[in-house]
């Protein structure tokens, strides 16, 4: 079918509910009945993620669906009955509009198929549910959420039985069984309510994020004082017991921020990478002299921090400081004569100053793909080749980061958590203010040990139809005339695929071009796996920040204008 069929059946069909067949009649664009019917929408290697709507290039009830039925033949190749109907599929959803009723649909979905679904009575975090899937030993794992993106989207992410997000060659097979779906009327929703099992199971879950704590003398503890929000999202009782189980008594939370909302009311973006975001915890911080302030967004699997500095301001950390941060402290407070072969985990757009400070204890640092997911499969590589007797690749994952606010100190999950790392945030915390410290002094002396380290991200968004081919052509400029300075040093192009370390053959082809200077700068470009953007993330390193904020103002200038001139 062209478009305009597509559209005249979703507007004639009984089969869609009355709903969706009202909202496509309304509209009278041409041009938005072709986008949103134009094709289907993508499941990538990000899940599928998109603006909700009517349509099959918009995120609903049928898009949710026939991602699901093909999920659901993926699992029925792949696993025997008995692993179908006992360890079944662990289902979460966030606080978004529609994400229970779309984990609802999920649910009915695969238990119409004869498949075991454990679906939690309440939005929980996404890293909630990898601990799930490995708790409740199931075979795969769904949840709905769009992370920290506005209120209009929406999204659905798939796990493996080990408890991590799909990566690329897990994709390319389940897309095999999604692809081929090409009637929408043939998904069948009414479900099996024998085999649909409500769970609660957050106590657990915070037991074992404490479980892998460093530990903090109760006094420095009970010195700490902590402004937190969950930004309307999952975060609020995980993360308050977590605080409240571990000794924490002085948290204070953002009322107006501290109910689930899918409108998400009080912010533009409930994103803690934003810094409009986090306004209204840093003012609450002022008023409870808050020793540092802590967000994490709707499905808590980020966090981000705010030092309070000797003027009373506050001073908010990027993704890559608090990783270097979390890496140092839990390095240091790693028993290291206990463990083999320590490894660390980043990805290849995330900073150097926290490999080094892991380097400089002797601990082994691997990198990574873009996304979490590549941190959460080497994970689980490292623990097969330990089972397995395989003394090269059998290392000890001790902490894993990405610079967009990611980290995972603990192997209770394989992904990124903003539980456990706002209990590490805060112990440390604790510790360096009973020496007569805060984070941002911490940071000052890795710099002075490590050099200056400037880090930013810039995006650029190309929406509808012409922007993936806009994108391409940018990707494909970059690649064929690479920037403009004298300075870079070797060109790295993951779309060869690169070899990765100590017996784990090549990393994934992937989309991304980094430029390394030699003094140990890089640039690197990538578009989003979820998003209609290109990201150009900066790594600068300097002898002190006047020097690399320099560097960063020419490459930024340069970039820019070569983007936008195309």
């Amino acid at each position: 079918m062209d478009f305009n069929e597509r559209y005249r059946l979703w507007c004639e069909s009984e089969y869609f509910d009355f709903s969706t067949r009202e909202e496509l009649r309304s509209i009278a664009d041409e041009k938005e009945i072709e986008e949103r019917f134009y094709c289907d929408l993508k499941f990538g290697t990000g899940g599928m993620r998109g603006i909700m709507g009517a349509g099959t290039n918009r995120l609903n009830k049928y898009t949710i669906g026939r991602a699901t039925a093909g999920l659901g033949a993926y699992l029925t190749d792949n696993f025997s009955d008995k692993d179908l109907l006992e360890r079944g599929v662990a289902i979460a959803y966030d606080t978004r509009h529609n994400s229970h009723d779309y984990a609802e649909d999920t649910a009915n979905i695969l238990t119409r198929k004869g498949i075991k679904v454990y679906i939690f009575d309440k939005p929980v975090p996404t890293p909630e549910l990898s601990f799930a899937i490995r708790y409740l030993n199931c075979i795969a794992g769904v949840v709905i959420t769009a992370s920290h993106n506005t209120k209009e989207y929406n999204g659905y992410k798939v796990y493996d039985s080990d408890g991590g997000q799909l990566v690329n060659r897990q994709v390319k097979q389940l897309v095999k069984y999604i692809n081929p779906i090409e009637d929408y009327t043939s998904i069948d929703f009414a479900g099996n309510p024998e085999l649909k099992q409500y769970i609660d199971i957050t106590d657990e879950f915070t037991d074992a994020v404490i479980a892998s704590s460093k530990g903090v003398m109760q006094s420095a503890k009970n010195a700490l004082r902590v402004a937190y929000t969950p930004l309307h999202g999952t975060g609020n009782i995980p993360v308050r017991a977590a605080l409240k189980k571990s000794g924490f008594k002085n948290v204070y939370t953002v009322k107006a921020q501290q109910l689930p909302d899918g409108d998400f009311p009080t912010v533009k973006s409930p994103n803690p990478e934003d810094d409009s975001a986090m306004s209204m915890v840093l003012n609450l911080g002022k008023e409870k002299s808050a020793d540092i302030a802590l967000g994490t967004d709707p499905d808590c699997d980020r966090v981000g921090v705010g030092v309070r500095q000797p003027d009373g301001s506050y001073r908010l950390l990027t993704g890559n400081q608090i990783g270097a941060l979390i890496v140092d402290y839990v390095v240091r407070h790693t028993d290291l004569s206990k463990i083999k072969k320590p490894a660390v985990i980043k990805t290849v757009v995330t900073s150097d100053l926290g490999a080094e400070a892991a380097k400089a204890k002797g601990v082994k640092v691997f990198e990574t793909l873009t996304g979490f997911k590549f941190i959460g499969e080497k994970i689980t590589q490292f623990e097969k080749a330990k089972n397995e007797g395989d003394t090269l690749r059998n290392y000890d994952f001790v902490v894993g980061y990405e610079e967009s606010f990611g980290y995972l100190a603990g192997d209770y999950a394989r992904d990124k958590d903003g539980v456990g790392p706002s209990l590490v945030i805060c112990e440390m915390a604790a510790e360096y203010k009973a020496l007569g410290l805060t984070l941002t002094d911490r940071l000052e002396q890795l710099y002075k040990e490590f050099g200056y380290y400037l880090d930013a991200r810039d995006s650029f968004t190309f929406e509808g139809i012409d922007g993936i081919e806009k994108m391409s052509e940018i990707m494909n400029s970059l690649r064929s005339g690479g920037l403009p300075f004298d300075e870079i040093s070797k060109v790295i192009d993951y779309s060869k695929g690169i070899k990765a370390e100590d017996g784990f053959g090549k990393l994934p082809k992937s989309n991304v071009i980094k430029f390394v200077m030699r003094d140990g700068s890089w640039i690197a470009v990538r578009p989003s796996g979820t998003e209609p953007k290109i990201k150009i993330y900066y790594s600068i390193k300097g002898g002190n920040r006047e020097e690399a904020e320099n560097k960063l103002h020419k490459y930024r200038k340069a970039i820019t204008d070569k983007i936008k001139l195309g």
